[in-house]
């Protein structure tokens, strides 16, 4: 299902946020149990940056969580590796 320009903007900024800030819980929590840099986290970044700006239809959104499902690790997100998941957490994410 391909997104109209104005909603896929929106989604990437929201999906940029999100996973931004799971990237970072995830870099504390090795930060202190192996040796990660802030390299590291930056190359993760830019790394998120060109995956999320490549995304244009809810499929492409699908596959990026899909490639990040590490990140959530709470019960009910596992969930959000499908496409109906992936659907409700850009919702979520859009409120």
């Amino acid at each position: 299902m391909k997104i109209n320009t104005t909603n896929i903007n929106r989604i990437h900024d929201v999906l940029i946020t999100d996973i931004q800030r799971l990237l970072f819980k995830q870099y504390n929590e090795m930060k202190v149990r192996f040796n990660v840099t802030d390299e590291d986290y930056d190359n993760q970044n830019t790394r998120l940056y060109d995956e999320v700006y490549k995304c244009k239809t809810l499929n492409d959104v699908n596959e990026l969580v899909i490639s990040y499902q590490d990140l959530f690790d709470a019960y009910e997100d596992i969930g959000v590796c499908t496409m109906e998941g992936t659907m409700n957490y850009v919702f979520k994410l859009l409120r």
